[in-house]
């Protein structure tokens, strides 16, 4: 039995009884001595699996007898880490995938049904091999685009109606990529030169990103982040280039007065920090403090002093009125944009909690508005590209709220590229290949009536 997939199929039954990926595959590795190179596959078997859910019953459902909700939910977790491996993992051979799968079923209390698993697993690499277009999906372009790529038809909707046929199919294929990590070099500790050398140095290739002076991308496998070189030290912090250019855009300098809403765990936080050069204050606000606790260790090791932290719905803090030059609103929400970093997101999220997401999102607007000095600048964003938490959002706050306006960037600045003709920022993770992103810049010209 080959250990990595039985830690996949453990970690996977605990997504399927409800787990979020990330804890189920945490607590799964913390029981299990594995090497680099195993936990890697659990990682990729277990994320792969859950992403491609949809497209893996519907398989099911055409090869078995019995539909994939009426297997098991046991033997659905196995048959799915087989099919998974026989469908998009070139590199494991199909004699490989089909035996450990059918050692899985043995191990885990189907011995009974290694026939079943094996026929399955075998009809589908003989069917696959000689047509690799075999499956017969529907004609309906939203459920065709949903069973193929493996997203609930709601998303699909969603996407199409901005997007259109071809470049909703590219975004799909992006989403179901295994995300890449980037890096946000603390400029008050050390040069982005230095810490590419030392990451080149332990082995790991890292590049550039083009118009944020901050950023490296790390190329290939990389180990465990934290024993990268410079972690201890501070010199960088994990964060995607799409939220690092939020904090860009919101434009932070030496000895402002800074209202973070939405902190927790702090990336943008402490980039508005190093931003300012440590000078001025940093007000860190959120209402959960075990995520404040979070942000507290990540500006302790980047050295970071211009930060203080305070617990509390943004909704309800009266003190803050008036008080700022600028406001970060980094909003809560679907998270539609981070879905690869996210396997289970997609089948979290429903219309339903999109609308509720959008009433809060207003809600806080309202509110954290208040906290600008006239003349000052927020900044709203989310990792989401639902309009109804997006351009809804901004429409119906310009409308009520008549001493803003809309403050897009100058037309020769590098995030031009991602402005609309409205004025705010859009970021499209196929086009730009980075997390998608909504972001405004909000001026307050005077006290809104």
């Amino acid at each position: 039995m080959t250990n990595s997939r039985q830690i996949a199929f453990i970690a996977l039954r605990d997504v399927h009884k409800g787990a979020y990926t990330d804890v189920a595959l945490d607590r799964a590795l913390q029981k299990a001595n594995l090497s680099d190179i195993d936990r890697r596959l659990v990682t990729e078997l277990l994320y792969g699996s859950v992403r491609r859910q949809r497209t893996l019953d519907f398989i099911i459902d055409q090869l078995a007898k019995k539909k994939s909700h009426q297997q098991p939910t046991e033997l659905r977790s196995i048959l799915h880490l087989g099919l998974y491996q026989l469908r998009y993992q070139e590199r494991i051979p199909a004699s490989a995938a089909v035996n450990t799968t059918v050692e899985l079923a043995k191990d885990n209390g189907f011995a009974g049904l290694t026939g079943f698993v094996n026929g399955l697993l075998r009809q589908y690499t003989r069917l696959a091999e000689a047509s690799p277009d075999f499956l017969e999906f529907p004609e309906n372009p939203v459920e065709r685009l949903g069973i193929l790529h493996s997203f609930p038809d709601w998303i699909i909707k969603v996407w199409l109606e901005q997007l259109g046929l071809t470049e909703t199919e590219k975004l799909c294929e992006w989403m179901n990529q295994t995300p890449t990590i980037d890096l946000r070099v603390n400029p008050l500790r050390v040069s982005v030169a230095e810490v590419e050398t030392a990451i080149k140095s332990a082995g790991v290739l890292a590049r550039p990103i083009p118009h944020l002076p901050q950023a490296l991308r790390l190329i290939g496998n990389t180990g465990s982040i934290q024993k990268l070189p410079g972690f201890s030290q501070g010199w960088w912090f994990v964060q995607d280039a799409s939220a690092q250019l939020v904090s860009h855009l919101l434009d932070p300098q030496p000895g402002e007065v800074i209202i973070d809403a939405c902190a927790a765990p702090g990336g943008k936080t402490t980039h508005i920090a190093e931003l300012m050069k440590d000078e001025g204050k940093v007000w860190a606000g959120d209402r959960t403090a075990s995520r404040l606790r979070k942000l507290k260790e990540n500006a302790q090791r980047l050295n970071l002093h211009s930060i203080e932290i305070c617990t509390g719905d943004s909704r309800n803090l009266p003190q803050f009125y008036n008080v700022a030059d600028r406001v970060l609103l980094d909003a809560p929400c679907s998270g539609l944009g981070t879905l690869h970093r996210h396997a289970d997101a997609r089948w979290r999220q429903t219309p339903e909690s999109v609308q509720e997401l959008s009433k809060l999102q207003q809600e806080l607007l309202s509110h954290t508005s208040k906290f600008v000095k006239v003349g000052g600048v927020l900044v709203y964003a989310t990792c989401t590209l639902h309009p109804a938490e997006n351009e809804e959002v901004i429409t119906e706050f310009m409308a009520e709220n008549s001493g803003w306006q809309i403050e897009p960037p100058s037309p020769d600045s590098p995030y031009s590229d991602y402005t609309t003709p409205q004025g705010w920022l859009k970021v499209w993770p196929h086009n730009q290949d980075m997390d998608g992103f909504f972001m405004v810049r909000l001026r307050k010209t005077n006290v809104s009536e």
